[in-house]
């Protein structure tokens, strides 16, 4: 065989292998791009079956439905229709859940700061290690642990003080109660900070030592060199805060438990309240008749469905445009 033929047999097999690795990687392309449409799938048939069981409400109250404030399955006169509206349900769903934000921010970004700029790294783990134990503790325990310590301290201590404060604001004034929508916006804001300080947390560790270096080299304190990292790290952050929304959002047991459960447009956060997860808890097992009950509290669980999908939309939005801009700062 002479040379010739041996180069033509050696580039042959070459061809050869590289024809079957890329069948074998279309092949595997192919097999992650089905797999990962499971996901459109999966959330196809969730928005079709609640869609379809919430579909007599809709049909019956159309969008007012969304700003009634009446929820009456059983109403006082036999021969009226029962009535439905969820908008004190999205009043307290949105109120417990800024609530939580504003208390459990601050305190969630204060952990992973300290965890990833200040602290010794040996106690690092030890906090860590606790902070992310927090994330497992089912929330049913979060609502035992406020039914019988958190009410009983925050009736008894706090909220009285906090009247006496700010009771010229409409928000603390009147009748304090130990079930309210303040103690269920407090009992979030406990369950959200696992979650924004472990992903903050990973997110500042993930900042670039040469930032460090620079900023400290310019003569930065250790402040200073926190807040070039916080604002590194803006996007991940912003993910972290979104992701707390969106737990506090669907929360279900633990604010059942505290809130108090009555469905009213509240006015004081120191009265009783209701969510859109609590009402489904509450009345789901119960809501055999009418058939527009029922129905009704799908019409509630799409909204909840919706109000998830808006929230984590918005978040990649947020997300991208901060990304942008630190690309387009970082090309000047």
């Amino acid at each position: 065989m002479t040379q010739h033929e041996k180069s033509q047999n050696f580039l042959s097999k070459i061809k050869t292998n590289h024809k079957k690795r890329f069948s074998g990687d279309s092949v595997f392309r192919t097999i992650i791009l089905l797999i990962a449409c499971n996901i459109f799938i999966i959330l196809g048939l969730i928005i079709f079956k609640i869609t379809q069981g919430a579909w007599l409400s809709i049909q019956t109250y159309g969008i007012k439905f969304l700003w009634g404030t009446t929820w009456q399955p059983f109403p006082p006169e036999p021969t009226a229709p029962p009535s439905f509206g969820a908008l004190p349900l999205v009043w307290g769903t949105l109120t417990t859940s800024a609530i939580a934000l504003l208390l459990g921010v601050p305190i969630s970004l204060g952990i992973a700061l300290a965890l990833s700029e200040f602290t010794p790294k040996s106690f690092n783990y030890v906090i860590s290690f606790f902070v992310e134990l927090l994330a497992a503790i089912p929330s049913v325990i979060y609502g035992l642990w406020g039914i019988f310590i958190l009410i009983p301290f925050l009736q008894n201590n706090v909220y009285p003080h906090l009247q006496a404060t700010l009771g010229f604001l409409p928000f603390f004034q009147g009748t304090i109660r130990g079930s309210s929508v303040l103690t269920g916006g407090i009992v979030l804001a406990i369950m959200i900070i696992p979650t924004v300080s472990a992903i903050s947390r990973d997110v500042f560790a993930a900042v670039p030592n040469s930032q460090r270096e620079a900023i400290i080299a310019l003569g930065a304190t250790r402040w200073e060199k926190a807040r070039i990292v916080m604002s590194y790290g803006r996007s991940g952050v912003i993910g972290a805060i979104m992701l707390g929304l969106g737990r506090a959002i669907g929360e279900t047991m633990a604010i059942t438990m505290v809130i108090g459960n009555s469905f009213n447009m509240f006015t004081s956060l120191f009265e009783p309240g209701s969510t859109l997860a609590s009402i489904i808890a509450n009345e789901f097992t119960e809501a055999s008749s009418p058939p527009v009950y029922i129905s009704a509290l799908m019409e509630v669980g799409l909204i909840l469905f919706a109000l998830a999908i808006a929230v984590n939309a918005s978040a990649r939005l947020v997300i991208w445009r901060s990304m942008r801009k630190t690309k387009e700062a970082e090309m000047l």
